[in-house]
């Protein structure tokens, strides 16, 4: 670790840095660079804390260097010294990465304090990011906990690539916490400060979705009252997240394709392109291969947002977590409610057996219930909703009434007939034993072997595999 910070004065003037080193190299090791060249070559060599960048120079001039700096995804902070003294040099800078802007004439004490100031904040970033490492470590990223080791794979995975700007599709079922992860990769990134905007493309009508990404201009069609801003434009500068981009329709996928190849987008009504930077994070719950194969879903879209891949785990596959997921949610809901509850070892064995086809949101919307209909300080299995009693999920209850009854009488065609009366009778067997092959062979008069050939016949699944 070095035992002193190192500044790298940046400026072609010789005069302008010796003062500038005069200033500063009582405190810091002042390194010089009179070019952009230099300037790159002593970045490699010193790795300076601080960058003192003049932005007038001969050659590359020290905008250029700088977006070429934080393009390699170097990051170290950027005070710009310059005698440029107008708002649009200013603003140019600080929006492509400078920490800092300091017109030249500057008093000495002036410097001095901004350049601590700078340090000071980068400091404090560093020691942010390492007690941010630590909560990952410890099965914590932001909102979302899991000591797994499934889980901890998705929270380093996503600590390590939220402060770049790359693309990210994240994938999972519903009620996993995608939108969770989505929020938290934005709040460790560079943009951070700027907008977080979500849209939910499968809740919106195909006749809206377009005008609410893109927005339109005044008349653009009946009702177009005024110019409207689209989710893209609003995003500007931060993230914009697409969350069930899978069930976007293939004509707002096309233009979704050119805004990210492009960086532009044009409102309904409008000629004219506008640039946007946006950083954009993605989801879904559909598997997209299939998607694309059934034509649904385009390959080339596909591509362009799965720069980097994140897929949550269902609760299911990471039941070792439910024990800590149901004590936050409790401390959460006892706070809310105003009444402190716990659950006993039968609720917990409970919690544990069920498959969770709803994932997190199921268990926190399972133990709301229990928290709100409970009597005493104990949450016990009678507090439980019917379905974790059961083992078998209100949607999965639900289908297999549809599909059992008589509804293989009305088949004309006796295979047929035959095929739904097997698979209503096997489920509702399958059912009764909590999904237990053997026990249902056993009981039904067949091999194991022979049932689990018939199931794979049929097309039998356990609901949520």
């Amino acid at each position: 670790m070095k035992a002193e910070r190192t500044i790298l004065i940046v400026d072609d003037e010789a005069t302008a840095r010796y003062g500038t080193r005069r200033a500063l190299e009582g405190n810091y090791h002042v390194v010089e660079a009179e070019s952009a060249a230099a300037a790159r070559a002593a970045v490699a060599s010193e790795r300076p804390d601080l960058i003192l960048l003049d932005l007038v120079m001969p050659g590359e001039d020290g905008l250029s260097f700088l977006r070429s700096l934080r393009e390699s995804g170097n990051e170290t902070p950027v005070l710009i010294v310059s005698a440029l003294d107008t708002a649009k040099t200013a603003v140019d800078a600080l929006q492509n990465g400078a920490a800092d802007y300091i017109v030249k004439g500057f008093d000495i004490a002036e410097l001095r304090t901004r350049v601590a100031n700078v340090l000071r904040i980068e400091e404090l970033g560093v020691e942010n990011a390492r007690l941010r490492r630590e909560l990952v470590a410890d099965g914590q990223f932001g909102r979302m906990l899991g000591t797994s080791a499934a889980m901890r794979r998705v929270f380093e995975m996503a600590d390590r690539v939220a402060p770049s700007d790359a693309t990210v599709l994240i994938l999972g079922e519903s009620g996993t916490g995608k939108d969770l992860l989505a929020q938290e990769i934005h709040t460790r990134s560079a943009r951070s400060s700027k907008p977080f905007v979500a849209v939910n493309c499968a809740a919106l009508p195909e006749n809206l979705i377009e005008s609410e990404l893109f927005g339109y201009e005044k008349g653009a069609f009946t009702g177009a009252a005024q110019q409207r801003k689209g989710k893209f434009e609003l995003a500007s500068g931060g993230t914009i997240f697409l969350d069930e981009i899978g069930d976007m329709s293939p004509v707002t996928q096309a233009k979704v394709l050119r805004a990210l190849e492009n960086r532009t987008v044009e409102r309904l009504g409008g000629s004219r392109a506008l640039e946007v930077d946006v950083r954009v994070i993605s989801a879904t719950h559909r598997n997209l291969a299939e998607e694309i194969g059934a034509g649904r879903f385009r390959e080339d879209l596909f591509y362009r947002l799965r720069v980097v891949t994140l897929e949550l785990p269902a609760l299911r596959e990471h039941k070792e977590d439910l024990a800590l997921l149901a004590g936050a949610f409790l401390e959460q809901l006892s706070s809310r409610h105003g009444r402190r509850v716990r659950l006993d070892d039968g609720a917990m064995e409970m919690l544990r057996r069920y498959d969770w086809p709803g994932n997190i949101r199921e268990l926190r919307n399972a133990l709301e219930r229990a928290v709100v209909l409970s009597k005493g300080e104990t949450i016990g299995v009678s507090d439980l909703p019917e379905e974790i009693r059961s083992g078998v999920s209100v949607v999965a209850a639900s289908a297999s009434r549809n599909s059992g009854g008589d509804s293989y009488l009305a088949e004309a065609d006796f295979r047929e007939a035959k095929r739904k009366f097997e698979i209503a009778y096997l489920k509702r067997k399958l059912e009764e034993h909590r999904w237990n092959v053997s026990k249902t062979a056993a009981e039904v008069g067949l091999h194991r072997q022979s049932l689990q050939e018939k199931l794979r016949e049929l097309g039998i699944q356990r609901p949520g595999k």
